[in-house]
């Protein structure tokens, strides 16, 4: 797409430019990484050996590829075949130098992907599934072995958390107790035969998790890293298998704390989110102390060490696109081809809500006053938050002259537990509550003008945006909603499983055992007072926001001869193709310019 006098826009090539992610390195051959790039138009997988500095793209399909993971030897690129972003597949294999892709596990059926952890030796793999079917099953690969072994098998959701350092010890993250939103660990031998477990949910009334972290990267060490909830945000400590200690790091930070081992297990790099910006330290276990690693204001959003001890972070912020960065001085990555244009800083905004004070994100036109025409962009998840990094998205609209506010309700992460867990039950209505307040706030400043108000969101942002403009409909002018749930009920019914138990979680039960709720928070009951124009696009390969469920609210919509316009494109819970992506943001943006008044 280009302007009138032929180049292309700003806002376009923010999509266009090329992008890499951090670059994921082999434990045992350091020079060997992995990392996902844009650079053919299509999100895909590239193999980079840094000795030579040669790139080679390892993966090349029409929807685009980005579940990879690089065995610890540096010989083995294992990636998620699925068909056109339905998430239902097999792993594949290729050497890292190039050559056929082979089947990674002969034996196992297609399936959801339940985690992955591979060996030192490059062949010894543990491999999480899940179905409709079996629940969760986990496998272990062996050399020489005649099939996978399944060692675990369960109804509820799990994964494969990490395999340790000698390859003896697996940690899982499971659900046994029904709660999704809050995991147990179990730690198993390859046989499956339990070794020890760490389980927060039982026996108090409050609902904590554990995630796995990591195993110690030293031979001999049987220290597991853990994430815990104990006080009411995450936090890092170090568990011993052997010994059963555990040891609470308390760290003096006001976020939420996630952590990495440094490679010689002397070391943490913590990693810290509060209130929508991330930051990095370095934890000594000798000496208990906490040093700030150097990084610029924004967010990093993800960060490893390396073996000489420098680090490695993905940074941005609202205003300047994405960047690999070392702490050993300039950029780790830098794809040729043009440069994404910056943006816009945000501006924070507290807001006194139902619930609490509610953290915005506002950016807006330089020099623009209002009140503005407005887009409410609303994040996926729940369990996600914006933050101070780069989105072309957003971005588009400020450029359109458009003041856009992004709201981290409740049920957002980064605000600790309570926050996170606040939707509970009465689900989608409590963030609608948050956005209203927000939405007030916006007009009564003068930013907004309340005439020309877009909801907009995908994923569960697009589930918020359908749910609130049948909920509020004399609130907002036009409704923006990509990959939304619809139709909660058929949603169940097709989503996949491990999204089943998230949703029992959420609800209380299944939808014949809690009608009322499911009912209550689904966007169809309210589908006859929509009054808003509404734009949806949807995959047609999606088991997250499956179709049949979005065409049962777009056949009520037509049934009333309701405005709006829908967009079914062939890929998954969103698209990896780049043309595809501007295609739909040009979409919303035509949509709001035809409907929105003035």
């Amino acid at each position: 797409m280009s302007d009138s006098n032929g180049t292309m826009p700003d806002w376009e090539k923010r999509f266009r430019a090329p992008r890499v992610s951090l670059p994921d390195w082999a434990e045992d051959a350091p020079d060997r990484s992995l990392f996902v790039s844009n650079a053919t138009g299509t999100y895909e997988l590239y193999a980079w050996d840094r000795a030579t500095d040669t790139q080679r793209q390892a993966t090349d399909r029409a929807n685009g590829t980005t579940d990879g993971v690089l065995s610890p030897d540096g010989e083995w690129i294992w990636w998620f075949s699925d068909k056109d972003g339905d998430e239902f597949g097999v792993w594949l294999r290729q050497p890292f130098g190039g050559g056929p892709d082979t089947e990674a596990v002969p034996g196992l059926a297609p399936s959801y992907p339940a985690g992955l952890a591979i060996g030192r030796d490059g062949h010894t793999a543990v491999v999480g599934r899940s179905t409709d079917e079996d629940g969760t099953t986990l496998h272990v690969v062996r050399p020489g072995a005649d099939a996978p072994a399944e060692i675990y098998r369960h109804r509820e959701s799990a994964g494969v958390g990490d395999l340790s350092h000698d390859g003896t010890l697996i940690a899982i993250e499971h659900t046994e107790h029904g709660d999704a939103m809050h995991s147990a660990l179990r730690v198993v031998r390859l046989d499956g035969s339990t070794v020890a477990e760490l389980d927060d949910t039982a026996g108090g009334t409050e609902e904590l998790g554990l995630e796995v972290l990591g195993f110690a990267p030293v031979a001999g060490d049987t220290r597991l890293l853990v994430g815990h909830q104990r006080r009411g945000r995450w936090e890092p400590m170090v568990w011993d298998i052997a010994s059963g200690t555990q040891t609470d790091l308390a760290l003096d930070l006001p976020g939420d704390v996630s952590a990495e081992w440094y490679p010689d297990g002397s070391a943490l790099l913590i990693a810290h989110e509060f209130e929508a910006r991330g930051d990095l330290w370095r934890y000594e276990f000798g000496t208990g102390a906490l040093t700030k690693v150097d990084t610029p204001p924004g967010t990093v959003s993800g960060a490893t060490v390396r073996p000489d001890g420098s680090v490695e972070y993905l940074w941005s912020s609202a205003a300047e696109p994405p960047v690999v960065r070392s702490t050993a001085g300039g950029v780790v990555l830098d794809p040729p081809g043009m440069k994404a244009p910056a943006s816009v800083p945000v501006e924070d905004v507290w807001v006194e809500g139902p619930g609490g004070r509610i953290h915005a994100l506002v950016q807006k036109p330089a020099g623009a006053s209002g009140p503005l025409p407005t887009v409410f962009e609303i994040h996926g998840g729940p369990t996600w938050h914006d933050s101070d990094s780069f989105a072309a998205g957003p971005a588009a609209w400020v450029e359109h002259g458009y003041a856009v506010v992004r709201v981290n309700y409740r049920g957002s992460t980064g605000y600790g537990r309570e926050w996170t867990d606040a939707l509970k039950h009465r689900v989608g209505l409590i963030e609608l509550e948050d956005i209203a307040a927000v939405r007030e706030w916006a007009v009564g400043s003068g930013l907004a003008d309340p005439d020309r108000l877009v909801l907009a969101g995908g994923s569960w942002g697009g589930y918020l945006t359908l749910l609130g403009i049948g909920t509020q409909p004399g609130a907002w002018a036009v409704g923006l909603a990509a990959v939304p749930v619809a139709d909660y009920v058929t949603a169940y019914e097709d989503e996949m499983e491990a999204l089943k138990a998230l949703d029992r979680t959420l609800f209380g039960g299944a939808p014949d055992e809690v009608p009322d709720r499911f009912t209550a928070s689904s966007p169809i009951t309210y589908v006859d007072d929509v009054k808003a124009p509404v734009y949806i696009s949807a995959g047609l390969n999606d088991p997250r926001c499956p179709i049949r469920q979005i065409d049962n609210y777009v056949d009520r919509l037509a049934a009333r001869d309701a405005v709006h316009e829908v967009y079914r494109y062939e890929a998954g819970h969103g698209s990896l193709v780049v043309d595809e992506r501007i295609k739909q943001v040009a979409l919303e943006l035509d949509f709001a310019r035809r409907h929105l008044p003035g």
